[in-house]
């Protein structure tokens, strides 16, 4: 039996210090933010066995005109010799910690351990003086970038809690300036429940403020309107009009969402400004709210959620899970009870979020029942809202893609069908649902080959007079599969109106996909087309009651036929925004070559010719 010798991992600090600083956090003013947790976390500690101990949290800098000394003192519990050993020598190692590093709920912010290292982004030695509230002797430890500390016996017993110094290392002078600090506290503390004071060579200051009482208790906010708007321009920078309180059931997670005074992009980020215990980890939190929820920028906080190592993320748990269906749910029975007691103020929310309010109309049947007459459409008589539309016209209907409506919203227009666009996201699938959120709702989906059956047949003589030139017309188009009908539909001003079948539309696209492909995939899309080939007709519908076509179908010139049905054929498809094949783009170019020479030779009124 072979002998296995073992071995410790060996730790370079100073690569630790480089993964902090360029890997983990986001910049090295999070420094503060470490400080100030443990700081934090501290003062709890000790407040937990002994209740009344009232908190604080000192922060003074000195040096002006050489390297900067910032010093952050707080009276928590402080630590022993072998807590310093145990906590502040072991990476990784966390004085919060109690049983698994991430399954246990602590009172505490920090969890991983290593906060105190991001102190080395911006100082070449850390200085902690400490005194434990448990006893013992004051101690003075002092950390080095290299991975050497020391620690000594102070002669004199200091009061209980810690004292960190750091003196400013070159390059990193903004860091310790009295307006970053001043900014960075309230970023990162605002929230905090602990007075936290700033001393400078300019002076003593409070940075954050007396929690309000809307803070523990989200559902008074709205009785503190005005306040609650400040504190949310003040945080997140906007000025807004109205918000929604948010609270889970267990109460440890709360918050408040801001509506946005303007409508944002579906792939807009959702930026929210997250607390946990109090102090911000986050203020590009992503993963808080529900997906359709990105009408809103919140504030929020809790005491329930997991950090990532960085402390500015949370793990996708299903801890998170919950926490993301309560807030949501909040937002909804808000939304829902504002239909019920304050339409108007819903209604102004929807005019600003309507995409926000059909995505989650989309998810929730029971809130589509609410308002949906409220949600606005694009028709073809004009952007509506849903109530509108009901009132006035019984029965709607509605094309699954926004192509489709571009190329049947005049015909239809003109044949009095009210026709909603449902190529925008989330509409179609609204227009299907509506029979089932409002009784007697007449909805159906609209081809572009439907609207043919409001088209006027011609009368037998006008089959007879242009049978011959429509079979002319239809020979010329059989190269496109495309059949020519001619009818008698309104607008007059329309000529044409191409339109597929859906074996006529796959095939379209399989040939088009054919021509970008390689000589690989093209052979395999021609295997895939060769089984629509006898299905996949198109037809052209001619309009006799266009001044144009009717000189055409009556002139008897049929030199020029061929080429202006094939024009007419582009031109329908250009309308109805088909893309065109490059036999089709030749067609165009050719065409309009054609005219313009034939528009070149032709004889003026004089008899001259036109040059």
């Amino acid at each position: 039996m072979s002998q296995h010798d073992n071995y410790r991992f060996q730790v370079n600090l100073g690569g630790m210090i480089d993964i902090l600083s360029n890997h983990l956090y986001s910049s090295p003013k999070v420094y503060l933010r470490e400080l100030l947790q443990n700081a934090v976390d501290a003062v709890t500690a000790r407040r937990e066995n002994e209740p009344l101990a009232e908190g604080s949290i000192k922060i003074d800098v000195t040096g002006a005109g050489g390297p900067a000394t910032l010093t952050i003192q707080d009276n928590g519990i402080g630590l022993t010799e072998e807590n310093i050993h145990e906590f502040l020598a072991v990476i990784g190692q966390s004085s919060k910690r109690s049983g698994d590093l991430l399954a246990q709920p602590t009172s505490f912010i920090g969890r991983f351990g290593i906060g105190l290292l991001s102190c080395f982004m911006v100082s070449d030695e850390i200085v902690v003086l400490t005194q434990s509230a448990k006893g013992g002797p004051s101690l003075e430890w002092r950390g080095k970038p290299d991975g050497t500390y020391s620690i000594r016996k102070l002669d004199t017993e200091l009061t209980p809690g810690t004292r960190v110094f750091l003196r400013c290392k070159p390059g990193s002078e903004a860091y310790f300036e009295q307006e970053f600090l001043e900014s960075s506290i309230y970023y990162y503390g605002a929230l905090l429940p602990y007075p936290i004071t700033l001393q400078t060579e300019q002076g003593f200051k409070q940075i954050n403020e007396a929690l309000p009482i809307w803070i523990k208790h989200p559902d008074m906010a709205r009785s503190h309107k005005a306040e609650v708007l400040a504190w949310g321009e003040r945080l997140l920078g906007d000025r807004f009009k109205d918000f929604i309180p948010l609270q889970t059931a267990s109460g440890r997670t709360g918050g408040i969402a801001y509506i946005l005074p303007q409508g944002v992009n579906l792939n807009a980020k959702r930026a929210h400004r997250v607390y946990l215990k109090n102090m911000l980890v986050s203020e590009k939190a992503e993963n808080i709210l529900p997906e359709w929820a990105f009408f809103v920028k919140c504030l929020i906080w809790s005491d329930e959620l997991q950090l990532t190592a960085s402390r500015e993320h949370f793990y996708e748990n299903d801890q998170l899970e919950e926490v993301r269906g309560e807030l949501g749910e909040a937002i909804r029975s808000e939304l829902m009870t504002m239909a019920e007691l304050a339409p108007d103020r819903l209604q102004a929310i929807i005019g600003s979020h309507a995409l926000s309010m059909k995505a989650l109309a989309v998810e929730d049947e029971q809130f589509y029942r609410i308002i949906y007459r409220w949600l606005p459409f694009h028709s073809s008589i004009g952007q509506r809202e849903l109530g509108e539309l009901l009132q006035e016209h019984k029965h709607l209907y509605y094309t699954l893609t926004l192509d489709e409506y571009r190329q049947i919203t005049h015909v239809a227009a003109a044949q009095s069908l009210v026709v909603v666009n449902g190529g925008y996201i989330y509409d179609y699938e609204l227009m299907s649902r509506l029979p089932l959120v409002h009784n007697g709702a007449e909805v159906e989906r609209l081809l572009p080959e439907d609207v043919s059956f409001t088209f006027t047949d011609l009368t037998a003589e006008e089959r007879r007079n242009y049978y011959e030139a429509t079979r002319e017309a239809d020979a010329v188009l059989q190269e496109f599969r495309t059949q020519v009908q001619l009818k008698r539909f309104k607008p007059s001003e329309l000529p044409a109106l191409y339109t597929l079948s859906k074996e006529s539309s796959d095939l379209r696209s399989l040939e088009l996909t054919r021509e970008a492909a390689t000589d690989l995939f093209s052979s395999v899309l021609g295997n895939l087309s060769a089984g629509l080939q006898n299905a996949g007709y198109a037809t052209l519908y001619l309009n006799l009651d266009n001044p144009v076509i009717s000189r055409l179908f009556q002139s008897g010139k049929n030199a020029i036929l061929p080429i202006a049905i094939k024009m007419l054929y582009v031109n329908a498809l250009m309308m109805g925004h088909y893309p065109m094949n490059r036999q089709e783009l030749s067609v165009l170019n050719s065409g309009i070559i054609q005219f313009i020479d034939w528009g070149l030779s032709s004889k003026d009124h004089n008899g001259g010719t036109t040059v």
